[in-house]
């Protein structure tokens, strides 16, 4: 299979790390209802999971729940083992669990740095390692970072640190991968209402990150979504690329 003759949508297999809440739960939408079979991840909640699939389901679409800690290599290829057991194959990964502790550098608690690390930096390496392996041609890989590695935002030393490893991981894996027909690209979305982002914030700090764009809002999941979806279908022509995708977020 070429870049010219990628399968339709209601042909392919996307799965989804995180996919439980947030960009990930929006993300497995967005792709159930253009025709992908979904494996719907997560790490620690399987009720969310199941209801998702359930849900997807029910709409006519294709989809199961998988568990798993992404920094599990065993966990992982497990995941793997069911979408191809319920589906035929996997054409699309992304890679969208993540967590997010805020603290300024000089005062981070170390564990809490190795906490985010070990998923944001080694689930995203451990998943993208299987991808890379078992994708099929004409598939694609899409990991997602955030705006911030640009912004430079005091207190999010520990996340950037975090997120700008996955962005160094997918420029490298998409040249890796010469020759196999998938792409790899990252994703850096800005200030999105999601629990991870709005936990623990003040309606006046919300205000401010909203206005941070000319588009004077926050991003919503189904934002992030779209451009996973072009990422994940149509765009054949990226590759190697990291989209913020912010409203405009300088």
């Amino acid at each position: 299979m070429t870049s010219t003759d990628t399968a339709p949508s209601d042909s392919r297999v996307a799965l989804i790390t995180g996919a439980s809440g947030g960009i990930g739960k929006a993300v497995a939408e967005r792709l159930a209802a253009e025709g992908y079979a979904v494996a719907v991840h997560y790490a620690g909640n399987q009720q969310k999971a199941e209801t998702l699939a359930a849900a997807i389901t029910a709409a006519g679409g294709r989809a199961i729940a998988v568990g798993g800690d992404v920094a599990d290599e065993t966990a992982m290829a497990a995941a793997f083992d069911a979408a191809e057991s319920a589906f035929g194959g996997v054409d699309v990964v992304v890679n969208a669990a993540g967590i997010m502790i805020l603290s300024p550098i000089a005062s981070l608690d170390l564990d809490d740095l190795d906490r985010m690390h070990r998923t944001n930096i080694r689930g995203t390496f451990v998943v993208s390692q299987l991808a890379a392996n078992r994708v099929r041609a004409g598939g694609a890989i899409v990991n997602v970072s955030t705006s911030v590695t640009r912004t430079q935002l005091p207190s999010y030393g520990g996340y950037v640190a975090s997120k700008a490893a996955v962005e160094g991981l997918g420029l490298i894996l998409a040249r890796e991968l010469r020759g196999r027909d998938i792409t790899v690209n990252t994703v850096a979305p800005g200030p999105t209402a999601t629990a991870l982002f709005l936990e623990g914030k003040s309606e006046e700090l919300i205000e401010q990150l909203a206005g941070m764009n000319p588009m004077n809002r926050l991003g919503e999941p189904e934002d992030i979504a779209e451009t996973v979806a072009f990422l994940a279908g149509p765009a054949r022509w990226v590759n190697g690329q990291t989209i913020f995708t912010n409203g405009g977020m300088a």
